[in-house]
């Protein structure tokens, strides 16, 4: 059944990880409707395709480390566009308000007099799974730290170092161009030995993983062949299936 969209202007979606299958029935109705989409670099074809052929594409994507859309300008064509069309989408992959600036768009459209409405989309991380790591685990791993590897000054962010005080699973975004500075916070602290995985373009089919500890990082996506977009995951849950399967065969053996 459609949805009806006539109580908003702007839809602000998470398109997932890239599977189409992973969109919600709220996103893929909403994309049914849609009179113009602006959209990043991480949604796919096979997303775009659902939106009727009349719908208005507008490319607004934001490379990693590469030259992108500014976000002025992109507050600027919602603006214009939701003034001037019924159904205007804003589609970003994963989900928009984990490291995707989209609440920034809500409230900058809001302060425009723009109605304008959230729909959450599964985030990268979520997509660990695929590549048979679970963000937690009893008896592994019981927190989750998400942490930006670019801050807006570039930097990597300093809840890093908390966060390896603790057992807890630690997920980086945007951190590929910090692998060595990553490595050597946790070499500075005798953690170079932690698990790691890296996991690029999640849930589609070219998806690739590679899977070390975490003093390895660099010279294991080189030699894989991975780069962005991809995301870090950091912790015993990375090996949660060799543990898991120790600590059984050790039970039985008990």
């Amino acid at each position: 059944m459609d949805q009806k969209n006539d109580d908003f202007t702007l839809f602000l979606i998470g398109c997932g990880p890239g599977d189409p299958e992973l969109l919600t029935i709220k996103a893929y109705n909403a994309l049914k409707n849609a009179e113009v989409i602006l959209y990043d670099n991480l949604c796919s074809e096979e997303i775009l395709e659902i939106a009727p052929k009349s719908c208005k594409m507008i490319y607004v994507g934001k490379r990693p480390y590469d030259h992108c859309t500014s976000q002025d300008n992109i507050n600027d064509l919602i603006v214009t566009y939701a003034r001037t069309y019924k159904t205007v989408i804003r589609l970003k992959g994963g989900d928009p308000f984990i490291f995707g600036r989209g609440f920034e768009e809500l409230m900058f459209a809001e302060a425009n007099g723009i109605k304008a409405k959230y729909i959450p989309g599964i985030s990268s991380m979520q997509g660990a799974g695929l590549a048979g790591i679970p963000l937690t685990h009893r008896g592994i791993s019981e927190s989750l730290w998400l942490i930006t590897g670019t801050k807006k000054d570039g930097s990597l962010s300093k809840d890093l170092k908390c966060a390896m005080q603790s057992t807890a699973t630690v997920v980086i975004y945007m951190g590929m161009k910090k692998m060595v500075e990553i490595a050597n916070i946790y070499l500075e602290a005798d953690l170079g030995s932690t698990p790691a995985a890296i996991i690029q373009h999640v849930s589609l089919p070219h998806q690739k993983h590679v899977v070390c500890e975490v003093k390895d990082l660099q010279k294991s996506a080189l030699k894989e062949g991975l780069s962005n977009p991809a995301i870090i995951i950091i912790g015993d849950v990375v090996k949660a299936r060799e543990i898991c399967y120790l600590y059984n065969d050790k039970k039985l053996a008990g």
